[in-house]
């Protein structure tokens, strides 16, 4: 295992990669880290490299950081894969990260070899995406209140992860309300989405949301060379790109 740090657009990023040949770039969610992957990066085969987005794990928080866009996080993916010389390369982008993922592809497709998106935010596509993005906002506004933000991410990650996630995230606070703002900052048109023509698996796990199955159904139509999966294993989704 190689772990080290590059420089981003105004963040060092901490990575990790593990063996050679094809390149795999994981892109965390919000509320994750590069630890997220843990022993399961080594099941992608290749390269595969996962790194902590701004703000993250050992990654480095810019002054003031309270607010970011996909675009911003996208240009920290594109000065890593610049660094470590790893691209073209397969990008695994987990929620916020396949927005992340997405917008690499659509601005410099020259970075990407292919693409597996999972469970994608997409949520200007779904109209249901409105009513339950509300209803999570007050869940979280009602833990804030009366746990702080801490609560407030424990009840954003309630039933998705375990007490050592849950304790990483709220020690990246800011990160995750930068993130949890700007999920909705990503400028795509239908028109934007029908021109990537990358090869590219649109995945939801067991038991996704009824919106999140209902973007990933819309992304898949837009996508000239999208794969539809449903309840597959990211991990191994990855591994036989």
């Amino acid at each position: 295992m190689i772990a080290g740090t590059v420089e981003g657009a105004g963040a060092a990023l901490a990575y990790r990669e593990t063996g050679s040949g094809r390149v795999a770039v994981v892109v965390h969610d919000a509320a994750a880290d590069s630890a997220t992957w843990g022993p399961s990066l080594r099941r992608i085969g290749g390269r595969a490299i996962a790194y902590d987005r701004r703000g993250y794990g050992d990654s480095t928080t810019p002054e003031g950081y309270a607010a970011t866009t996909v675009e911003e996080q996208a240009e920290d993916l594109a000065a890593l894969l610049r660094a470590l010389r790893a691209a073209p390369a397969l990008l695994v982008g987990d929620g916020f990260g396949a927005l992340v993922a997405l917008d690499v592809a659509k601005r410099h497709p020259g970075l990407v070899a292919s693409l597996v998106l999972v469970d994608t935010p997409l949520n200007a596509f779904v109209a249901s995406a409105t009513r339950a993005l509300a209803e999570q906002r007050s869940a979280l506004q009602d833990a804030a209140r009366t746990g702080g933000p801490t609560a407030a991410i424990a009840a954003y990650l309630d039933g998705r992860a375990g007490a050592e996630q849950v304790g990483r995230a709220q020690a990246a606070g800011s990160a995750f309300f930068a993130d949890y703002a700007g999920l909705s900052s990503w400028p795509v048109t239908r028109r934007e989405l029908r021109a990537i023509t990358i090869a590219t698996v649109v995945l939801t796990r067991t038991g996704a949301a009824s919106h999140v199955d209902a973007a990933a159904d819309a992304l898949a139509g837009l996508l000239p060379a999208a794969t539809r999966v449903r309840g597959g294993d990211p991990v191994d989704v990855a591994a036989s790109r």
